[in-house]
């Protein structure tokens, strides 16, 4: 349990936190899910079945996430650094048990984001049977636009989602084509653990994912929500 009113005997990392697009104010990010493999043609072009099998979750820190603007580090350890656009959900509200009925009710606003991977380090890691958290959890892997909320954008359930790498088309899909939907994926994250208010969560790339390299200009969106461009340092 965290105690607000501890005198720490270190200084505490700063709150990790997001711009919201209708204020000064920032929203505070608690813990990151992302949602693997959740459109059809990405679940093939990794050489999975797409059928709608139950989701699947990995988590990123939440000092991982950053604005999506500017530059954003190329990493160490990789020479394989692959794009992820997915559609971002940030919660307001927390819960447990939630009913897939009763979970936009938990949701604050949207944004885009990227899923930044060192995909050498998640094959290798898939081929020994272990986890993916240096493929996926390292620092700035979580790229993220300002949150809109819900009275700006409403609830998307279609439109674009797209990336571009120096202008050129390499992720495109739609948001109807989630194979788990917004409010499913919440309602199966609230059985494992009890969502909180600052969670945000990743809700699954299309198709086309593939490399970076150091100079390339990135830029993509989600229909509706938001857009971003940003430069591999």
């Amino acid at each position: 349990m965290m105690d607000t009113m501890a005198d720490f005997v270190i200084p505490p990392p700063p709150q990790a936190s997001l711009p919201v697009s209708n204020g000064p104010g920032r929203f505070p990010v608690r813990r990151v899910f992302c949602v693997g493999r959740n459109y059809a043609a990405h679940a093939r072009e990794m050489g999975k079945d797409p059928d709608r099998e139950p989701p699947f979750f990995f988590m990123k820190p939440a000092d991982a996430v950053i604005d999506a603007t500017g530059t954003v580090p190329y990493p160490s350890l990789t020479s394989s650094f692959h794009h992820e656009i997915e559609l971002v959900v940030a919660l307001g509200q927390g819960g447990r048990d939630v009913t897939p009925a009763d979970a936009l009710a938990l949701v604050w606003g949207y944004a885009a984001g990227v899923d930044l991977t060192r995909r050498d380090l998640q094959d290798e890691a898939k081929k020994l049977s272990r986890p993916w958290d240096w493929a996926k959890g390292f620092d700035a892997s979580a790229p993220c636009t300002p949150i809109h909320p819900v009275a700006e954008v409403g609830h998307p359930t279609s439109g674009e989602i797209w990336l571009r790498v120096n202008d050129e088309l390499k992720q495109h899909g739609d948001l109807k084509d989630l194979i788990w939907t917004v409010p499913e994926v919440i309602s199966a994250i609230s059985t494992a653990v009890e969502l909180a208010p600052g969670d945000l969560i990743y809700s699954g790339t299309p198709a086309g994912v593939g490399p970076m390299r150091r100079g390339d200009v990135v830029s993509g969106g989600v229909d509706g929500v938001a857009e971003f461009t940003f430069t591999i340092g």
